[in-house]
């Protein structure tokens, strides 16, 4: 959405109010009510209007006298000025208002990020989780470490504004999971209603690859990108793309399940891909990935050889993706430690079978990509509700 300009106080309130909101968020510490009429194209009175039903709406407080004064002293001692007038009044956009949550689901682990409304981190919260877990098993991690991260930002502060999550699977439009070969008694399951039950909130719920190339385009190493191929690279890899700066799902929400295409042609199971000897690895295990990986940089040949086959597979599943998307760049994270070191083998390998190869990059969020992606989709929801204005009818 391009900038929203307010500009004569016949346009309909919620025009205004998204136009003085989006202002005043961008301007982090504070805005005075000149600098809110000059940015917006509103009026003073129409401002002073806007301001007041904010404030009552618990998104906006004008800032302390003593506040103001010293951002003013400052400003004018850094100009050499002498003489101070009365401080002009300020206000702020009340990130502390709400909170919004992150929650990513694996595997072996619940992790979960808590955000104010300008999407900064508050903290975040782990709980570990048996692979075999019940799908309610699962769902009580979640509220645990959901409920101890919200725990700590003390007591009375406000529930969660909206709530994004990063699941494994296939995900429908309603937020249920239409398919999961990775967790027991997913497949079904009415993610996204059963977490608004128990959150009171908006949910959204997403891909935990789409989730992660949210998350990287937002502060990661995506940041500045629209045409990104994100990687999470286990042993049975999924992809989420940006095409033109927006997340492309696919018609049904498949679209980038890379992890089935050895079948076409027959190649080694996940199982046995970084496998060292006859003893096969479970594709979930993130902790026997990581002691593979880092026995192949400490020179170990067995490894290396293993290393050499996962780089082939990720060659395969993501050139299908390059040479349909043209990305500008592909990021290759996942939650193994060391997956830094297929980048550069995987960059010429895509060099030599796309027409174009895109940059390749290891992720700047690593196993925190999918949560800080749950973050970016609760903050597009927040987003969506604050600023979007309504058609106004005839």
């Amino acid at each position: 959405m391009g900038q929203l300009m307010g500009g004569d106080p016949s346009l309909l309130r919620k025009i205004n109010q998204a136009a003085v909101l989006r202002a005043l968020r961008a301007a982090g510490r504070g805005c005075s009510l000149t600098d809110l009429a000059r940015t917006t194209g509103l009026s003073r009175p129409t401002v002073e209007g806007v301001l007041d039903g904010l404030a009552r709406a618990g998104l906006v407080v004008e800032t302390k006298a003593a506040e103001t004064r010293a951002a003013q002293s400052t400003a004018a001692d850094a100009a050499g000025a002498r003489r101070l007038g009365r401080p002009a009044r300020r206000f702020r956009f009340r990130a502390e208002a709400g909170r919004l949550l992150g929650v990513e689901v694996g595997a072996r682990r619940i992790s979960a990020v808590l955000a104010d409304l300008a999407g900064r981190r508050l903290g975040e919260a782990s709980r570990g989780v048996p692979p075999e877990a019940s799908a309610e098993e699962r769902l009580a991690r979640i509220e645990q470490a959901a409920r101890a991260l919200l725990g700590e930002a003390g007591q009375g502060a406000p529930a969660p504004r909206a709530v994004g999550v990063g699941t494994p699977g296939i995900v429908g439009q309603d937020g249920s999971v239409a398919l999961c070969t990775a967790l027991p008694g997913w497949t079904g399951l009415p993610l996204g209603e059963r977490l608004r039950e128990l959150f009171g909130a908006p949910v959204l719920v997403e891909n935990d690859a789409n989730a992660a190339v949210l998350g990287e385009r937002w502060v990661g190493a995506a940041a500045g990108c629209d045409d990104v191929v994100m990687v999470l690279a286990g042993l049975s890899p999924g992809a989420g793309s940006l095409i033109g700066g927006r997340l492309h799902r696919g018609h049904g929400g498949a679209a980038g399940e890379i992890g089935a295409l050895h079948l076409l042609g027959r190649q080694a199971t996940p199982e046995r891909l970084l496998a060292t000897s006859g003893t096969p690895i479970d594709p979930l295990d993130e902790r026997a990935v990581t002691r593979v990986l880092a026995a192949a940089r400490a020179g170990d040949p067995r490894a290396g050889e293993a290393v050499a086959r996962l780089v082939e597979r990720l060659t395969h599943d993501v050139a299908a993706l390059v040479l349909a998307l043209d990305p500008e760049l592909v990021v290759v994270g996942g939650w193994a430690a060391g997956l830094d070191q297929v980048v550069e083998p995987l960059h010429r390998e895509l060099e030599r079978y796309c027409l174009r190869a895109p940059r390749v990059v290891a992720s700047a969020l690593g196993g925190g990509a999918v949560a800080t992606g749950a973050v970016r989709l609760a903050l597009d929801h927040l987003e969506a509700e604050l600023f979007t204005v309504a058609e106004v009818p005839d």
